[in-house]
C-alpha cells in the first residue's frame, strides 16, 4: 500500500514538473521578436522558425535543440519560433514541446498576417518552413536558410560563425 502511494506521488511529481516546463512557451508579437533579431553583441544567435504540422521542421528540431547542449557555456543562443496558431498553444504546441523534451527556448509568434513581418525578418523569405537565421551582430555575420538541415550541415554553419 505504501509503495503504491509513493509511486503515485512520484508519477504526479513527474507530470507536474513536465507541465511546468511545457508552460515555458511564451506567446510573443513580432515587435518583441524583432528586438531579439537585431541584437548587436558577440553572441551567435540561431533562430529556427518551425511548426508542429511541418514534417521537415519536426525532423530537424533535435539538431537545433542539441546546439544548446553542445555549445553550453559558449556564446550561442537558440530560439525556436513556433509558427502555429496561438489558439493551438495549449492543445498542440505545449504538449509537443513536453513530448520532445525541448531544452531550447521556445516562443510562439502570434501574428495572423505573414505579409506584415516576412520581409522584415528577411527580404528573401517566401514564408516557407523551416526557415533558419543565424547571426552574430558584433562580427557582422548573418545567414538565412529556407530549407531543412541535417545535424552535420547545421553544425558546419554554426562553426562558420564561431571562427
Amino acid at each position: 500500500m505504501r509503495l503504491s502511494k509513493l509511486i503515485a506521488f512520484a508519477a504526479a511529481l513527474l507530470l507536474w514538473s513536465g507541465a511546468a516546463r511545457a508552460q515555458q512557451v511564451s506567446v510573443i508579437k513580432f515587435p518583441e521578436l524583432q528586438k531579439r533579431l537585431s541584437r548587436q553583441n558577440d553572441t551567435t544567435y540561431v533562430v529556427n522558425f518551425w511548426a508542429t504540422w511541418c514534417a521537415p521542421c519536426v525532423k530537424e528540431l533535435p539538431a537545433f535543440d542539441q546546439l544548446s547542449t553542445t555549445y553550453a557555456g559558449k556564446k550561442v543562443k537558440v530560439l525556436l519560433v513556433s509558427m502555429d496558431y496561438a489558439s493551438q498553444l495549449d492543445k498542440k504546441v505545449k504538449p509537443f514541446v513536453l513530448r520532445r523534451e525541448l531544452k531550447s527556448e521556445v516562443v510562439l509568434l502570434n501574428e495572423t498576417d505573414p505579409n506584415t513581418y516576412l520581409e522584415k525578418v528577411d527580404p528573401k523569405w517566401s514564408g516557407a518552413l523551416p526557415f533558419t537565421m543565424i547571426w552574430n551582430g558584433k562580427k557582422s555575420k548573418r545567414a538565412t536558410f529556407e530549407r531543412e538541415f541535417t545535424p552535420a550541415e547545421l553544425t558546419a554553419e554554426i562553426k562558420k560563425f564561431l571562427l
